[in-house]
């Protein structure tokens, strides 16, 4: 009698992960969401500009657009708000959307009648995720450097702390995709309320109320806003382990539950 051998986990993800980027790769939605990230930066900028055509005062330095210069946690102008950020904003519209197709289209059916593993359903979507994420970084840095070209400001920055900023953001992609993920498993059937939790979370307003409350306190690291905004221009190595931790460990939390989730409900 023939005994098949199961695929070990890595063949498994392996093979799920090749199916999820060439379908990311052969639909325009990863390139519609890279150029929105590159344009991101242009338009803040425009805003930024007044009659003259002259800096307004939102920015003192062309990095700005990319992170604050401190962590800060209650935004207190727009200023401080429009920077790398709003990537996870649109990332998890993105998340939401590909994951939404894949309820609709059947694909998750299809999936779940030959591949019983729902914990590799989503690892492969926060990876995905947390690609496109980091994909949409790199483009956002390339629009935002443009557009400090265009507003004439100063790029003078300590580029150590510059690039831990830059690290520090794209490495909070897989937190942020883990979150949008798990929140697309639970409200899979009700795309408006996906969208709107995350557009709601990615804008980090729980954060920022909190600490309206207790004012501007590391403690609110642990969660994924926090360290996004700890990310910063005046970061050092320490905001880059700070960030990796975090990412990691929520990554790890929003999987399990997640994947509970899909054991015990209805996944069609």
């Amino acid at each position: 009698m023939l005994q098949f051998e199961k695929p070990s986990f890595i063949k498994r993800i392996k093979g799920m992960l090749g199916v999820d980027f060439y379908r990311l790769f052969h639909t325009p939605l990863l390139y519609i969401f890279l150029v929105i990230a590159a344009l991101i930066p242009a338009l803040v900028s425009m805003g930024a500009m007044g009659e003259e055509g002259e800096a307004t005062g939102m920015f003192t330095n062309a990095w700005q657009i990319v992170a604050a210069h401190l962590p800060l946690y209650v935004i207190s102008d727009i200023g401080e708000y429009a920077n790398m950020n709003m990537v996870f904003i649109f990332g998890g519209i993105m998340v939401s959307i590909f994951i939404g197709h894949d309820y609709k289209s059947g694909y998750v059916k299809q999936l779940f009648t030959t591949h019983a593993k729902k914990q590799d359903y989503m690892i492969s979507k926060t990876l995905l995720g947390a690609f496109s994420m980091a994909c949409m970084c790199v483009t956002y840095l390339i629009g935002g450097i443009a557009s400090g070209l265009f507003t004439g400001l100063p790029f003078t920055i300590n580029a150590g702390s510059l690039v831990c900023a830059i690290l520090g953001k794209m490495i909070m992609s897989l937190g942020w995709a883990s979150l949008y993920t798990f929140i697309n498993i639970i409200f899979r059937s009700k795309f408006g309320i996906s969208i709107a939790l995350c557009f709601v979370l990615g804008t980090g307003i729980p954060v920022i109320g909190a600490a309206a409350v207790i004012g501007n306190t590391p403690a609110l690291n642990i969660f994924l806003y926090g360290s996004s905004v700890y990310a910063c221009l005046s970061s050092s190595f320490v905001a880059v382990i700070v960030c990796l931790m975090n990412s990691v460990v929520w990554a790890i939390v929003y999987n399990v539950l997640g994947t509970l989730i899909l054991n015990k409900r209805d996944v069609y």
